[in-house]
């Protein structure tokens, strides 16, 4: 086998562990969100335990994010109930897979030739 095979088919198996991966962070952001506890996450607790919950800052400096108008809590608003969380869930999914993606190809470019495989051991001859 040669090295440009080997390096195709290692190419090609990453490629299809990431889609496994983003598909299945997919399904579960838009499936199993909808039965995500109601009870306060652990900074809203600590700020109801500690009765520090109603001290918010008027002028929150979230309100100024361009995307705040769009986002409430975990839901997007303006769209029924019952699909607000998973629409969510797919968006916040997406920005971080796309984030994560982005960053990895910045450390990938600045670290070196990608199509270098000499940190990889050589592949049994078959």
């Amino acid at each position: 086998m040669s090295p440009e095979s080997a390096s195709h088919r290692l190419r090609q198996r990453n490629r299809a562990f990431v889609i496994a991966g983003l598909g299945t962070a997919l399904l579960i952001a838009i499936f199993l969100s909808p039965f995500a506890s109601s009870d306060p996450d652990g900074l809203d607790r600590v700020a109801q335990d500690h009765k520090f919950d109603n001290k918010a800052a008027e002028d929150a400096p979230a309100r100024k994010l361009p995307f705040y108008s769009v986002f409430e809590e975990y839901a997007v608003r303006g769209v029924p109930e019952q699909i607000a969380t998973p629409i969510a869930g797919l968006i916040g999914t997406l920005a971080t897979f796309g984030l994560a993606w982005g960053i990895g190809k910045l450390v990938v470019r600045n670290s070196g030739s990608p199509t270098d495989d000499s940190d990889y051991p050589n592949p049994p001859r078959e």
